[in-house]
């Protein structure tokens, strides 16, 4: 059995704790691990590390390899920095949605594992909670041999309130398999329905929430979509090389549409466990834990008279005073303040920031790279000012800036500078200056991060003045 983790979305519902840079399968609310981790942690209750293949896209690689990197590095060792041996990674070149992506981690399978028609490839998001998890080991283990019996198999949750933000499925009365976990055939899909329609699915029993995990043997898929997505079956004849080049010609469409919905092989395995798509900050609310009166609390943040509410504080202290059902989010550059219940609208700020050509619907003020990260402290016009954090043992690329100067200081740790022809070390409370156009690298030879201030002059101080003539992590 392979287990395919799609990790490629951009999460826009949590905004603007998540963003396109940063999205929410990424985040870490415990403070441990973050939901990516949790997932592939599950699955190797069941799989090898080596049966584990991550969809993903270059923008996020590196979270997924600083990721896998922390649940694996005692386990295997990586063959050089950044790339670990033990990670079966799919770049998508573009996002085509969840029907495109299993193809190609399909083909991947096919041709790069070199796995039969009669191997079960289990499907899940990057971004759910699930519990508890030996149970739901149970659950893909009796996924895998209801696939190999010819079926595809999807998984449904039994609604607990009727839910808006959810895909239904309908399944006819008739249990198939162990009655203790029976599985029936799908009689209907129904994407998001209104709250009366949803108040009725409830009612009647037979209707589940759409979970979107999936299990299926490869030549079973590859039938289906043979029958029912012409176009993704045509290009999955291509090499998987070629296939990737191509994949742009993909149409964007999900899985559920292309073939669930008119397969005559769908069967629905119900779920008797707690699970959570984290879809929205409604969705988080009801997995944190929560305080007497009903809040949570998390940063410094202080409440009088507040009931069932969430008030989440980066660095800010935040103080609430009778207040009840909503919600408290405070980053660095953004505050959003809501109504319980209303937060599936945080897509729509989301969209019209991006109509705005609003930075805040893509970076936070921090932003992380294969190295390390960096903070902007302040921007103005004609200069920038960054913290820069360089993990041990890692480097920016040898690059050079057009059109700004930059001012290195140390306030942590030793950097090993290289600029033009010199090569020199720079320790704790030293600095150093690189002018425009000089090729230049920022290393960090020690064993604890390095941290410098970095100070950016000159007449444009976009993060794409930038110029890489060698770089480690294979970036452009």
């Amino acid at each position: 059995m392979k287990a395919l983790i799609l990790a490629g979305g951009s999460g826009t519902r949590l905004w603007p704790l998540s963003r396109k840079n940063y999205p929410k399968q990424f985040l870490k609310l415990d403070g441990k691990r973050s939901f990516f981790q949790k997932t592939a942690e599950r699955l190797l209750n069941v799989v090898s590390a080596d049966d584990i293949i991550v969809m993903t896209n270059s923008e996020y690689k590196f979270h997924v390899l600083a990721d896998l990197n922390a649940i694996f590095n005692n386990q295997h060792p990586m063959s050089n920095p950044g790339h670990p041996s033990f990670a079966n990674i799919i770049l998508e070149p573009v996002s085509r949605n969840t029907a495109p992506a299993i193809a190609l981690g399909i083909k991947y399978c096919v041709e790069k594992l070199v796995c039969k028609e009669d191997e079960v490839l289990f499907i899940s998001p990057s971004d759910h909670v699930i519990k508890p998890a030996d149970r739901f080991d149970e659950y893909i283990r009796l996924s895998e041999d209801i696939a190999k019996k010819g079926y595809m198999v999807t998984f449904g949750i039994k609604p607990t309130r009727p839910e808006t933000g959810y895909g239904y499925i309908k399944a006819n009365g008739k249990e198939q398999g162990a009655k203790s976990k029976g599985y029936f055939k799908v009689e209907k899909f129904t994407e998001k329905p209104d709250t009366k329609t949803a108040k009725k699915y409830v009612e009647e029993g037979n209707y589940y929430w759409n979970s979107g995990m999936f299990a299926f043997c490869i030549g079973t898929i590859i039938e289906e979509f043979s029958r029912h997505a012409p176009k993704i079956s045509e290009m999955l004849d291509m090499s998987f090389d070629k296939l990737v080049s191509n994949f742009k010609q993909m149409p964007d469409i999900s899985l559920d549409y292309a073939v669930a919905e008119k397969s005559e092989r769908i069967v629905i395995l119900p779920l008797d466990l707690y699970w959570n798509d984290i879809g929205s900050w409604d969705s988080l609310y009801d997995v944190l834990d929560k305080n007497g009166m009903g809040n949570i609390k998390l940063g410094d943040v202080l409440t009088i008279d507040t009931r069932d509410t969430l008030i989440m504080s980066n660095k800010r202290f935040v103080s609430t005073i009778g207040l009840e059902d909503c919600l408290i989010v405070d980053t660095d550059d953004a505050l959003l303040i809501a109504k319980r219940g209303e937060t599936q609208k945080v897509r729509e700020i989301v969209n019209k920031l991006k109509e705005d050509d609003r930075k805040e619907a893509l970076e936070h003020v921090t932003t992380y790279r294969p190295w390390g990260s960096y903070t902007v402290l302040e921007e103005g016009e004609r200069y920038k000012i960054k913290r820069v954090v360089v993990n041990p043992g890692e480097r920016l690329s040898l690059q050079l800036h057009h059109h700004r100067s930059e001012h290195w200081v140390v306030i942590k740790g030793t950097a090993k500078v290289t600029i033009g022809d010199l090569e020199k070390l720079v320790h704790e409370n030293e600095s150093t200056y690189i002018p425009k156009s000089t090729l230049h690298r920022l290393e960090n030879p020690g064993k604890v991060p390095l941290e410098i201030i970095e100070v950016q002059n000159g007449e444009y101080v976009g993060e794409d003045d930038i110029e890489r003539i060698d770089d480690a992590y294979g970036r452009e």
